[in-house]
């Protein structure tokens, strides 16, 4: 039921063209999945998502036992008949949960006690629960819980992170049930070379179909982002995917890509859409600026979205007006150009053209953070 299809790596970087199969289709890699957390895009329904090109899509397994409960997908025919989404779905594990709600968690070697961000309420997560939840949710591909950690933070208490993450993911994988779900482990180990490599041994040891790169994208610089792909995709199997998870921005994918990541999630393109900002290969177009008042133009002349079969002058007007459609639009945009984007590198990829392809496009973002900067628009 699940199988991955290395095809092609680029002759001149680590680049790669792929095909992950799963129960419920297939998806080309590299590619980038949007997220929906409780089990919803933010400000997009899912033929909406679907139509930006969106192959797989992410759910999140803390939100989803909180409200409304993984009984009650199960009950209502599991997490694609609930959401309405025949694709493929990625269930993260409730790991970055302990990081990004750190103030409410408490961390023991058996699990993570939580204190519901909704009422207050204890929820205790452990490898075990994580591993029923995803698989009650019945999602195509499940992931281990980890221990995700703020950065900078000691070695001592990076590498006590990093050892739990492992034992953690032998808990889930002992755990695990299901013939219709893969589990895949996460790589952690802070900006640590050494840390990231040995963590990624002891895990390639244990046989997983799959991989993730986590713990990065909390506010590290991006160079010490690159290194850390750097030195742990080599310890990788080239015959299993390789995930990069809640990474990023535009820039990152391209160079993440050539490093030889699959995979890609992050909310940046609906957060940024709400806020008035549309990626484009020439940078962001910030909607509210005053200079989109008359501009007749689309967001981008390429893109045949919903959102650019309207002017940016009629788009800032609903951002200034308040109106929903507004972030809708730009959340539309966002998406459809981030698949583009994937759509592009699997055909660069295939004609050995990979670098020239990310060159160009980092050329065409960096001009337009230079005439940004350069500009005096008010807000």
């Amino acid at each position: 039921m699940f199988r991955f299809l290395l095809q092609k790596v680029d002759a001149h970087c680590d680049a790669r063209r792929s095909t992950l199969l799963t129960p419920h289709g297939e998806v080309e890699l590299p590619a980038f999945m949007p997220v929906g957390t409780q089990g919803t895009v933010k400000g997009v329904d899912i033929v909406r998502v679907g139509e930006t090109g969106a192959q797989m899509v992410l759910s999140n397994t803390y939100h989803l036992a909180l409200r409304p409960g993984e009984e009650v997908v199960a009950a209502l025919g599991g997490l694609h008949q609930f959401m309405g989404w025949s694709g493929p779905i990625l269930t993260d594990s409730g790991g970055f949960q302990v990081f990004s709600l750190a103030d409410r968690t408490k961390v023991e070697e058996s699990g993570v006690e939580f204190r519901s961000h909704i009422d207050g309420s204890p929820i205790r997560l452990t490898p075990e629960r994580s591993v029923a939840i995803q698989e009650a949710l019945g999602s195509d591909i499940a992931m281990a819980l980890d221990h995700v950690i703020a950065l900078p933070s000691s070695r001592d208490a990076i590498k006590d992170a990093t050892d739990r993450s492992v034992r953690w993911a032998e808990r889930c994988r002992n755990a695990a049930t299901s013939r219709k779900q893969a589990l895949w482990a996460i790589v952690q180990g802070g900006l640590e070379a050494t840390l990231r490599r040995e963590c990624a041994h002891r895990l390639v040891t244990l046989d997983f179909p799959g991989y993730a790169i986590g713990g990065l994208s909390v506010g590290e610089a991006a160079d010490e982002m690159y290194e850390t792909i750097e030195a742990t995709t080599p310890v990788l199997p080239a015959e299993r995917p390789r995930y990069l998870m809640g990474v990023g921005r535009p820039e990152d994918l391209v160079e993440a890509v050539a490093r030889g990541v699959d995979l890609f999630d992050c909310v940046m393109p609906t957060r940024n859409g709400r806020n008035a900002l549309a990626f484009t290969d020439a940078g962001p177009v910030r909607l509210r600026n005053a200079g989109h008042q008359r501009d007749p133009r689309p967001i981008d002349d390429r893109c045949g979205c919903l959102a650019c079969r309207h002017i940016r002058g009629y788009l800032r007007h609903l951002f200034q007006a308040q109106e929903m459609l507004g972030p809708i639009l730009a959340s539309i945009h966002n998406l459809t150009y981030y698949q583009r984007l994937m759509t592009e590198a699997r055909e660069a990829i295939t004609a050995d053209a990979y670098t020239d392809f990310r060159e160009g496009k980092l050329r065409g973002w960096a001009a337009g953070r230079s005439r940004q900067d350069s500009a005096d628009l008010p807000m």
